[in-house]
């Protein structure tokens, strides 16, 4: 085990990296090495800041839209569902809950047709469960009122029918009327009342909101609805407690939540972020590597030096001591670098990004692919902490085989020709 350094083993450490050698070639590597270092960090942070953000962003954005837990009839909709809802509403984990209809349509203007997920809401309680209100780009969600036939599109779905706020557009409805010819699909007219924008392009796309209750007569359900959306305190406890409800809950009824509706999508991310910070450390690997031949070249360069100092009674754990704290300070400086600069680009990323854009012309997210608009940026402390404590014991582990090499050093050998 290496105890501290003493005064003079710290100072000659200090000295050797700061010094000017007599080969400038090993000056330059150990720059090398601790650009690559900070580099890597920058990189770590960079990179794993935006993962972060990017699941964030892109959960906040679908929570937009959907609800925390949604229970819903498995083979007919809920006729009782006042009485459902209210036993839901008893676990003290669920903070509101809003009823609605869903059902598929074709919206269509003039020789244009548009597929969308038409859905019924009572504007009231839906503001407490989900947070389209605050994506709203033209109008309100009480502009939804029943009999009036009005309909809040997605910006894409209203731009791809070319109709805007006050303009009338058809919903052609699966569920048919039977007449004596046989039966024919429901076309109902309806008012555009609102644009919204959540910058998820499945709901700007296809997702449609009309009243509750024009929902209700328009797929005749009556006073029935699909299901009950809910929100809780605490969005991340929803599997637990979609769990005790499928044992508690009457049966005929299914139970959904967030993470299991885009299960898939989640995990891909958090398996990239894995995977990217595997890739990146090798960055900080490879600059940990060009530190070990640093120092051994050192080593080379300084035999004499170390020779002189063992016979000057220097024992074998002081001039180890020596080199590693040559090499730790190069791992040290070069972490901090790295961490002063990759947080500042993550702070400011949108800046960033924004200014890369504009020059070379490029666009870094495609809505269509990435399903959001901007480079988002989330910075956790548990990450920056980790990944400083990475870079710095690999920067250490990579003095120790120098540093024991220097330590073996024979006196007479090193100076038999000097």
């Amino acid at each position: 085990m290496i105890s501290p350094p003493a005064r003079y083993e710290l100072e000659l450490g200090l000295r050797y990296v700061r010094a000017k050698r007599r080969n400038s070639f090993i000056s330059f590597i150990s720059l090398v090495s601790m650009l690559g270092i900070a580099l890597g960090v920058a990189a770590l942070i960079i990179v794993i800041s935006v993962m972060n953000g990017f699941q964030s962003e892109l959960r906040e954005r679908m929570l937009a839209a959907t609800a925390h837990i949604e229970v819903k009839g498995l083979d007919a909709p809920l006729a009782d569902w006042q009485s459902v809802a209210a036993q839901l509403r008893q676990n003290p984990e669920v903070a509101a809950t809003a009823p609605y209809v869903q059902g598929e349509g074709l919206w269509v203007n003039g020789e244009v047709n548009k597929p969308s997920l038409v859905r019924g809401i009572d504007p009231a309680s839906e503001a407490q469960v989900a947070s389209v209100q605050k994506h709203m780009k033209v109008g309100s969600l009480d502009s939804l009122r029943p009999g009036e036939w009005g309909v809040i599109l997605g910006v894409d779905l209203a731009r791809g029918l070319g109709v805007r706020v006050g303009e009338k557009v058809a919903l052609v409805t699966p569920q048919g009327t039977v007449t004596p010819a046989g039966s024919v699909p429901r076309v109902k007219s309806f008012t555009v009342t609102g644009l919204f924008e959540i910058g998820w392009i499945e709901a700007d796309s296809r997702v449609a909101l009309i009243h509750l209750a024009d929902a209700q007569r328009l797929y005749q359900l009556g006073d029935a609805v699909t299901g009950i959306r809910v929100r809780l305190h605490d969005l991340m406890r929803a599997p637990e407690v979609a769990n005790g409800w499928l044992r508690t809950l009457p049966p005929g009824l299914g139970i959904s939540e967030w993470t299991t509706q885009n299960q898939s999508f989640f995990k891909a991310v958090q398996m990239e972020k894995r995977v990217m910070f595997v890739i990146l450390t090798l960055i900080v690997a490879v600059a940990a590597f060009n530190l070990v031949s640093t120092l051994v070249m050192v080593v080379t360069d300084k035999e004499a030096d170390i020779a002189i100092l063992r016979t000057l009674g220097a024992r074998p754990g002081s001039v180890m001591q020596i080199f590693v704290v040559q090499g730790a300070v190069i791992g040290v400086v070069g972490t901090l670098l790295g961490l002063m600069f990759g947080l500042a680009v993550a702070f400011n990323l949108d800046h960033v990004v924004g200014f890369i854009e504009r020059v070379f012309g490029v666009t870094f997210i495609d809505k269509t692919v990435y399903l959001i608009t901007e480079l988002p940026s989330k910075v956790l402390a548990s990450d920056v902490l980790t990944i400083t404590a990475m870079s710095l014991a690999l920067s250490l582990a990579a003095t120790l085989y120098p540093s024991w090499h220097a330590s073996r050093v024979n006196p007479a050998e090193a100076l038999r020709y000097e």
